[in-house]
């Protein structure tokens, strides 16, 4: 280390050893949590899916396993849609042709909150690696793609309304199936 005068100083190893333990403990420190979910986190704000409209229902229940795993991974909590939420979800997918003669799967997912208004609309595409002409040929691949991208939306919007609002839940509708249950 040098001085003002362009000294070469030595430090002491035990003001070095000091300071680092200062830093690393309060380094540490900012990554605890006092036992409650972390802001940035879409944990402990459940949501319920409650429909999928657009594929055939062999489609519908393998992409709403594939939403499960995803949801896990990302701890977000997805729950039966008979069960008290904050938010309500609805999906719908279509097979659109793409720019350039492929297929893309398109999907739309409405999130209601509590007052059974829309919260927002999350949408987007996905490539299909194989010329599809309808959903009922979607492999798990395609499914499973679809369920990351969409889950990544979902938490990312979960995770900024849990920062904003505090929790109210959602009444499950009485005449809906439930879905997520599938």
């Amino acid at each position: 280390m040098k001085n003002a005068n362009n000294e070469v100083v030595m430090v002491e190893a035990r003001h070095f050893t000091g300071l680092l333990t200062v830093v690393l403990v309060a380094g540490l420190a900012a990554c605890q949590t006092s036992g409650s979910s972390m802001s940035g986190s879409p944990e402990g704000v459940p949501i319920a899916l409650e429909s999928i409209d657009g594929p055939p229902t062999q489609i519908r229940t393998a992409l709403i396993g594939e939403l499960n795993t995803a949801a896990s991974h990302r701890k977000v909590d997805l729950v039966d849609a008979t069960a008290q939420a904050r938010y309500r979800v609805r999906g719908y997918l279509s097979a659109e042709t793409a720019d350039g003669g492929g297929t893309k799967v398109a999907y739309v997912w409405d999130v209601f909150d509590s007052q059974n208004k829309r919260a927002t609309r999350l949408s987007g595409t996905s490539p299909v690696l194989v010329s599809y002409t309808s959903l009922s040929s979607l492999d798990k691949e395609t499914l499973a793609r679809l369920a990351n991208s969409s889950m990544d939306e979902i938490a990312e919007f979960l995770s900024a309304a849990k920062a904003e609002s505090p929790i109210r839940t959602a009444e499950a509708p009485v005449d809906d199936e439930a879905v997520a249950a599938e």
